[in-house]
């Protein structure tokens, strides 16, 4: 759980220039967390895989990475409670530039002797070019690093729309991070 706290917290900084930008020119911050509980079906040390169960009765076997050291305390019957928190900020560029795309990955694991589990975070962050917008039907193209085009809806809940102009630039910050922690019985 201290994990989680520390990786949102850490992913909440990484987004704050997004939200900086959002305070002064259109755009919006849109956040979900989830959380469940799922139950160890299987595990494989050799391989370093660990088959759950969901509580819809989804299996998933998912791959441990090496830097895990608790996997010994892992058994089937184990359950783990998960969260998963998924959000996108968007906001106008204030700087301009050139359409770009970044990424980066965080992963924090229990030390040695601690109960298993771990935080995996990744951010997503892509810099994009209204190429044409459409303010009626509330629709912008949006011209990619690599100059691929995108067509988006744009959300009503996104005020000041009428902001927005051909040639400005969009950031989109895409985070997912996942966390898990075992149960103690």
């Amino acid at each position: 759980m201290k994990y989680f706290a520390f990786v949102l917290a850490a992913i909440c900084l990484s987004l704050s220039a997004a939200g900086g930008y959002a305070a002064d020119t259109p755009g919006g911050i849109a956040t979900e967390v989830t959380e469940t509980v799922v139950t160890v079906m299987a595990v494989n040390r050799k391989a370093r895989t660990v088959t759950v169960q969901g509580q819809d009765g989804q299996a998933v076997t998912l791959q441990v990475p090496a830097e895990a050291q608790n996997l010994d305390q892992v058994h089937p019957g184990s359950q783990f409670l998960v969260r998963y928190l998924e959000s996108v900020a968007v906001a106008i560029s204030p700087v301009g530039g050139a359409p770009s795309a970044d990424t980066a990955a965080t992963v924090q694991l229990a030390p040695k002797g601690a109960a298993p589990g771990g935080v995996i975070a990744q951010v997503l962050e892509i810099q994009a070019r209204v190429d044409s917008i459409d303010y009626k039907k509330r629709t912008m193209v949006l011209k990619g690093p690599e100059g691929n085009r995108v067509k988006l809806a744009v959300d009503p809940g996104v005020k000041r729309l009428n902001e927005v102009k051909v040639g400005d630039m969009v950031v989109v910050a895409y985070t997912e991070a996942l966390a898990a922690e075992m149960i103690k019985r």
